[in-house]
């Protein structure tokens, strides 16, 4: 049984999947947890099964100020902290490159990159005036390698990658430590619905381990970047991925070369 501490984690985009996961990593921790999520209906009924004095939920678009801004005061004024800021909310709209219309670069890059931008800026300084705390920027693979029909959605990681060692530099002397985890190939409710078999053949012809991974395999990664294992690591881009970003051309010719002699 987790014994029950004093800190909170703020997690966005927490209705399902990967927030979702993380929430309950911490909740079974002993965290308190402020869960946000724009679909205020799945939040809810997610937030079901947890203790109501464990966790407060929060519907709000983190693109905007001022919702923004009245989610931190509710957390503020429900648990009086904030430990850990898991930036995770984000869209993908997977179209080709001439195909993607200014609206679609404009939603991607204000969920995905302002969002993020305007969480921390209205936390950091409650966790500057405690003394620190740790955020996580939920990245993305997609944001170290270029791939097709990704050219908002990548490039919005990519910008969010580098805001994570922005936000490193300038935030440490505070106490307060950033990273960010980018996840490869997970079994989360998009990539079920967007992957193909093919796809996922192909993903697993190029990934090391030769699988997708699980939900909980980067809750605990997030986990870990905001706990205190991970007190002197910051500015760092963690890819949980199964080796995916790590490797290059040559492993599928390699594994049929095994399967052959």
């Amino acid at each position: 049984m987790a014994i029950i501490t004093n800190k909170v984690a703020f997690v966005t985009g927490a209705a399902r999947g990967l927030g979702l996961a993380a929430a309950t990593k911490f909740l079974d921790e002993g965290w308190r947890v402020v869960l946000l999520d724009i679909l205020g209906d799945v939040l809810d009924e997610a937030a079901r099964s947890f203790k109501p004095d464990m966790v407060l939920t929060v519907q709000a678009d983190v693109s905007d100020p001022s919702d923004v801004q009245e989610a931190v005061q509710k957390a503020r004024d429900k648990f009086g902290r904030i430990d850990a800021l898991v930036n995770n909310a984000g869209i993908a709209i997977f179209k080709p490159i001439l195909e993607v219309s200014l609206e679609d670069w404009q939603r991607v890059m204000a969920v995905n990159l302002t969002g993020p931008f305007l969480m921390t800026q209205a936390i950091a300084p409650l966790m500057r005036d405690q003394g620190g705390g740790a955020i996580v920027n939920i990245t993305s693979i997609s944001g170290l390698r270029a791939s097709t029909l990704r050219v908002a959605y990548g490039t919005s990681k990519a910008g969010l990658a580098h805001l994570t060692k922005q936000q490193a530099a300038e935030l440490g002397e505070y106490g307060i430590r950033v990273n960010a985890v980018a996840p490869g190939p997970v079994n989360t409710a998009m990539a079920k619905a967007v992957h193909t078999p093919e796809i996922r053949a192909d993903y697993h012809d190029h990934m090391p381990l030769n699988r997708y991974g699980l939900e909980s395999e980067l809750a605990n990664a997030i986990f870990f970047l905001c706990s205190d294992q991970a007190s002197f690591v910051t500015g760092q881009v963690l890819c949980v991925d199964g080796g995916f970003d790590s490797t290059g051309i040559g492993l599928p010719t390699l594994r049929g070369q095994r399967k052959n002699s």
